[in-house]
Order: C-alpha cells, then structure tokens, then sequence
C-alpha cells in the first residue's frame, strides 16, 4: 500500500498501447507503479517484487501463465486482457487454491457497463415484444487479435440470458440465413478504431440503435485503476460489473 495516499502499489503487466495508457493514468491519479513487465517478460514467482495489484493488459495465450505466478506471490490482479475464458474454470480454481482476489472484465470502460445494464433491462423488455429482433455489431483497430470481441460476446451473454427466444449465437462464420433463435454478432477490423459497439433492435415500425463507442484508451485504464484499488485486499473472483454495482450501491 502506498501509504502517502492509501493507494495500492501496482504492476503493469504487457507495457504496450494500453500498459502505457495505465501507467500515464496511475501517475496522473497519484499511483506508485512498482514494476512494469513487458509483453515477452515473464514474471518470476520466485522473486519479491514490491506491488499489492498487478494490472494484466498482455496477450490472451499469456493470461494462464501469469495468473498462475502472480497467485503464487500472492498479489491480487486485475485482469483486463481479453480471449482467455476458456481457461476460466482453471483461472477460477487457482485463485480460490491461492486465496488472492482477481478482477476481471470484457471491458473495462465505466460507460460501456452502462450499457451492458441498458441492454439486460432492454432485452428482458423484448419477451413481451415478439415483433422485435435484436444483433450485436462490433468495431476495432486492425492490430485487435480476438473476434468476436470480448465485449461483444458480454454483450451477447447478457441478452441470451435474458431474451427467451434467441439460445445461441451466429458469428462472422455462419452462412446463409439467420434463424430466429440465433443472435447474429457481427465484427469489422478497420483502421485504428478504439472500439465501436451497436446493439441493433428492430422491428417493422421502427429501430434503436444502442451504442457505445471509446473516444480513446482512458476509459479503459480508469476502470483498471478503479478495480485495482477494490480489489486491494480483498479475496475472491469477481466480474468488474460486481465492482461498479458494490460502488453504486453504495452511492
């Protein structure tokens, strides 16, 4: 804890784009960052390094083996990389055998978890409105290495959830007509576009069109740096929405 200002000491993990977008953020908000880890460097578990959260903005094919030596030195993460959930059971399991807590999250923008809520109470609304059809279409830079995006398919999640007639999802992949019980998630690489997503619902009378789009990589790193001071000392898994809800709660 960096005792100046009650704030946890952190660790930047993958220093690219968004690594240097935390660490001008941190120093901006009064953090003390201890060590910075570049995308190739891996963290020795058998060392003392002086952080109490680490911020893990690397690779997907990174995700497991960091997690598993962060958990060993016993620092709580915040995990903000995407295209790693099918290691999530084993994720799960290391963090609770090693009694440390993670944070983690599609996305970590403040506004677009707005909108994941915005869109949980609009596709509830759609079970009394049958005319209605719903999609996902999703936007990035050319350098973006998952599709559909990790956000795209929180969206998604979230309306399977919580519209009856749509059970599963059809991506770029698919061919042909979509089915009325498929949600269609659609993707684009272009440019270097931060993130655009849309939630199309449309009907014979009308459409709304539900969209966030990331001005620039700040909100990401504002919401990393606001789970990281959460999480410090705290244990357990926990979805960054469970974060953002226990604040507004409290508000």
């Amino acid at each position: 804890m960096n005792m100046k200002n009650n704030l946890p000491k952190i660790a930047i993990v993958g220093y690219g784009s968004m690594g240097k977008e935390i660490e001008k953020s941190a120093l901006a908000k009064g953090f003390q960052i201890s060590n910075i880890f570049e995308i190739d460097k891996q963290i020795d578990a058998n060392q003392n390094y002086d952080f109490d959260v680490a911020i893990d903005f690397s690779f997907p094919d990174s995700v497991l083996e960091n997690v598993r030596s962060l958990s060993k030195l016993k620092k709580n993460i915040v995990l903000a990389t995407t295209g790693w959930k099918k290691h999530e059971e084993t994720i799960k399991r290391i963090v609770s055998d090693n009694d440390i807590g993670l944070v983690y999250g599609s996305n970590f923008s403040v506004g677009m978890n707005i909108l994941f809520g915005i869109v949980e109470n609009a596709s509830q609304m759609l079970n009394n409105h049958p005319d209605y059809d719903i999609s996902i279409n999703e936007i990035h830079h050319t350098r973006k290495k998952d599709s559909p995006s990790g956000t795209a398919l929180s969206l998604a999640d979230i309306i399977l959830k919580q519209l009856h007639r749509k059970n599963k999802i059809l991506d770029d992949t698919s061919r042909g007509t979509i089915p009325g019980d498929a949600l269609h998630v659609t993707s684009a690489r272009v440019g270097d576009i931060t993130g655009t997503h849309t939630v199309y619902i449309d009907s014979i009378a009308d459409t709304i069109e539900l969209t966030h789009r990331a001005k620039n990589r700040s909100g990401f790193a504002q919401g990393a740096l606001l789970a990281a001071e959460w999480i410090y000392g705290k244990k357990g898994y926990f979805d960054f929405r469970d974060v953002l809800n226990n604040i507004w709660k409290k508000d």
